[in-house]
């Protein structure tokens, strides 16, 4: 995957904007305002950090050296995936996907409306 893949995929998701609010190298991913990845665009390779379910985390973490304890955030409900070609893209599109539904479920009732 590359960071036009991930932007795609990312941009065909319901009520997602993309916006650069920490510098021109941090592109942030939200929905509804909030954010539901952050890629690092000036890393090699590849680096995004994606919301996850706090034991999800850990077993993804167990089971792939790329995939860390999320850079700069929460390390319990963040994770950092470091996308070198070790992680299968199917797993990749899955995290991108159940960060943005985690993020869904938190929103208020009439911001969720219509988007799972």
């Amino acid at each position: 995957m590359d960071i036009e893949t991930l932007r795609e995929y990312c941009l065909k998701k319901q009520s997602v904007k993309e916006s650069f609010p920490f510098g021109e190298t941090a592109l942030v991913f939200k929905v509804k305002d909030k954010m539901f990845l952050l890629a690092i665009l000036d890393s090699i390779p590849l680096q995004f950090n994606v919301k996850c379910d706090p034991e999800e985390a850990e077993t993804l973490r167990e089971q792939y050296v790329a995939i860390q304890p999320g850079y700069h955030m929460n390390k319990k409900h963040w994770n950092t995936v470091i996308v070198d070609g070790t992680v299968p893209e199917k797993i990749l599109r899955t995290m991108i996907d159940e960060s943005y539904r985690l993020v869904v479920e938190s929103l208020p009732l009439k911001k969720r409306q219509g988007l799972l």
